[in-house]
């Protein structure tokens, strides 16, 4: 197994909780995308939880300040998470919930994807979670993230269901679809947001800000950095420049004629130097091709290229670390919702 190493890396330096926002629960965490933009919007994320042992190594470094629990949700239930939550919150205080239920079964390049798929379950264990954590906490509100095809006739079910739990939860919600791009992120990735409010008056407030700066293009954000380390099978990897810098070796034939990608095959889909990066989303061998031709994106590109600060940290091997940063929420997209529930919540 490939392995980098490197050193714990605190995902912003903010003092987080400061004022009196609400305390934020994570849900379905992951490396901590979505938890580092409310992070930097000084929410305190007070418990995360996610099923990928690596994910949650990642977010303990990214977080240090933050209880994040290693559990699969499905076998664990709402009940007994709800307890373990309970330890580190005061009943009846405020809080916000927040995540990203696993989107491989709504996933549009899953085209084997069928509406009783037992991940699509996922959104609804989210809300019965909400809807305990409703019985003995404030929930003020909350975010729910997910890919363009939970909207898809063939799942309408599910989703109409997710808008029914949160109306029967009295929560007030809009459904938006949101570019990554238009919030200062270098890529085009399409997602659906939800966000679900008590009060109505915060309902309308909430108004998320395009951001007008921020890098554009590939280029911009990684055309200066320096060559990756490659990995190999059962080589431990150390990049001077940044324990995420590293990448497969490169075997194709293809990479010895940088001009012969047609970007038609995702699996060699080359990227162009002064356009944003299409959705960072790979399966193992998917990583998307280096717009010199020679090699495939390094782990550390693609967190840039998802909006991540220079010095945040993936732990885990090399397949760990490609899930996790498809996975990941942009962060900036991440603080501009924080922001704009932050100013809705004021207003209520």
């Amino acid at each position: 197994m490939c392995t980098s190493t490197g050193r714990p890396i605190p995902a912003s330096k903010v003092n987080p909780g400061e004022g009196k926002l609400p305390r934020i629960v994570s849900l379905f965490s992951g490396a901590g995308g979505l938890d580092w933009g409310f992070q930097k919007d000084n929410y305190e994320i007070i418990f995360a939880v996610d099923k990928d042992p690596d994910a949650v190594a990642t977010h303990k470094n990214a977080f240090p300040q933050t209880f994040c629990e290693q559990a699969d949700l499905v076998e664990m239930g709402a009940t007994k998470l709800v307890k373990e939550i309970a330890k580190h919150l005061t009943p009846g205080e405020s809080i916000g919930v927040i995540g990203g239920p696993p989107c491989q079964g709504f996933s549009r390049s899953n085209t084997k994807s069928t509406a009783d798929d037992p991940r699509n379950q996922l959104p609804s264990l989210y809300l019965n979670i909400v809807s305990e954590l409703a019985a003995s906490y404030n929930v003020e509100f909350i975010v729910f993230e997910n890919v363009i095809g939970i909207k898809d006739k063939k799942h309408e079910k599910t989703f109409n269901g997710i808008i029914d739990q949160l109306h029967k939860l009295g929560l007030h919600q809009v459904v938006n679809e949101l570019d990554a791009y238009n919030f200062g992120v270098p890529q085009h990735r399409n997602r659906v947001i939800i966000a679900a409010f008590e009060s109505e008056t915060a309902l309308k407030a909430f108004k998320p800000k395009r951001e007008i700066t921020g890098n554009k293009t590939v280029r911009e954000t990684i055309g200066d950095l320096p060559n990756p380390s490659f990995c190999c099978r059962g080589k431990t990897v150390v990049n001077k420049f940044h324990p995420n810098h590293w990448t497969m070796q490169p075997k194709s034939p293809r990479f010895t004629n940088p001009d012969s990608f047609s970007n038609q095959s995702r699996s060699f889909r080359k990227l162009d130097w002064d356009r944003p990066s299409p959705t960072v989303a790979y399966g193992h061998r998917e990583i998307h091709v280096h717009p010199n031709g020679k090699r495939r994106l390094s782990i550390y590109e693609a967190l840039l290229l998802q909006g991540f600060p220079t010095e945040f940290e993936l732990t885990g091997s090399f397949s760990a670390q490609v899930q996790q940063v498809s996975n990941a929420v942009p962060p900036p997209l991440a603080y501009a919702l924080a922001v704009a529930i932050q100013r809705a919540l004021e207003v209520a």
